[in-house]
């Protein structure tokens, strides 16, 4: 009996973030409806899978931040050119109907906010996350050897079938678009990218130490608004991908794009290296930029009625009360 409550306590954390990377990168935001909530498992596979890897080769070998940002971008890179293809099979939302920022068979506005996306709302969210929920737990690996052999395959099983549903079937089937097939000289750039950017976090720069220039956060509430105000700013970036202003200048949208990840690598990096940067801190951090994510998701469910909106309301309702119930308890660490 009491292996079986140390198994349960080991593996707590790893089952809580298999359901927090779905959750804030698809669910919560609007992007898997109840309606599509089939296809949570898979995304429990993928984004699960590949947020708990990233940790554990994170703590296996003590990385620091940039480590994990460089495994964060290869996984969103497998994500948008390999698994599902979507940065650079032609978008299936058109929201005037004419293809934006389109060129060398990438959408480009698109993929810089998936890189971007991908990597905070897959990886660095969900981990730090769950470290808030799992205080004792936040230097354990979460996984042991053992637990490699089903998250692995798993991953590489949810991989493919994400592929196969998204391209195989949705693509043809549900928006009646051609099959995309990916060229050789596309799957071998794609993987050598990956494959740079895993060795340079695990290798060449594995002993890598950054270490910012505090800077101060007087308050809790200044990561809190910067973290919603960032994730809002971020949505409109991808609705830009998706042609809600086709006349819009691509390298505008583009310049914005990179100044919103510039100031989150250059403000995160030091707030959090600041001596009176607290849990609650990082708690207000991500729990505004759940909440500003959110509420920018709900833009997308204008006009639409039924079992779709109420399950976005119901869902975010459930989450903000997660959250601030968390919240309280940080507050009294």
């Amino acid at each position: 009996m009491e292996t079986i409550k140390n198994t349960k306590k080991n593996i707590a954390p790893a089952f809580v973030l298999m359901l927090a990377a779905p959750l804030l990168t698809e669910v919560l935001p609007g992007s898997t409806r109840f309606s599509s909530i089939f296809v949570f498992p898979i995304e429990m596979c993928v984004w699960c899978g590949g947020a708990l890897l990233i940790r554990y080769a994170l703590r296996s070998w003590q990385l620091g931040w940039f480590n994990m940002l460089l495994m964060a971008v290869a996984l969103a890179i497998a994500e948008e050119c390999l698994i599902q293809q979507t940065s650079l099979a032609p978008l299936v939302i058109r929201l005037k109907g004419v293809t934006y920022a389109r060129a060398f068979g990438v959408n480009y506005v698109y993929f810089l906010w998936a890189i971007i996306y991908e990597s905070v709302f897959v990886v660095f969210l969900p981990v730090y996350l769950v470290e808030l929920i799992f205080p004792a737990r936040r230097n354990d690996l979460w996984l042991r050897k053992a637990g490699l052999f089903v998250i692995i395959p798993l991953f590489l099983l949810g991989s493919i079938l994400a592929w196969f549903t998204w391209t195989q079937i949705a693509r043809p089937k549900v928006f009646h678009l051609p099959v995309y097939h990916l060229s050789l000289p596309t799957v071998i750039s794609a993987v050598t990218v990956i494959a740079v950017l895993v060795f340079t976090a695990l290798v060449a720069l594995r002993k890598l130490a950054l270490k910012p220039a505090p800077l101060q956060s007087y308050t809790p509430w200044v990561p809190a608004i910067a973290g919603a105000v960032w994730a809002t700013l971020l949505f409109g970036l991808v609705l830009l991908g998706f042609g809600i202003a086709p006349n819009f200048p691509p390298v505008i949208a583009i310049s914005g794009g990179f100044i919103l990840a510039i100031a989150a690598l250059y403000l995160v990096p030091r707030w959090t290296a600041s001596p009176n940067w607290q849990p609650v801190n990082t708690f207000a951090l991500i729990f505004g930029t759940m909440a500003g994510s959110m509420m920018a998701g709900q833009l997308g469910f204008t006009g639409t009625t039924g079992p779709d909106l109420y399950f976005k309301i119901i869902t975010n309702i459930i989450a903000i009360a997660l959250m601030i119930l968390l919240g309280l308890k940080v507050s009294k660490r």
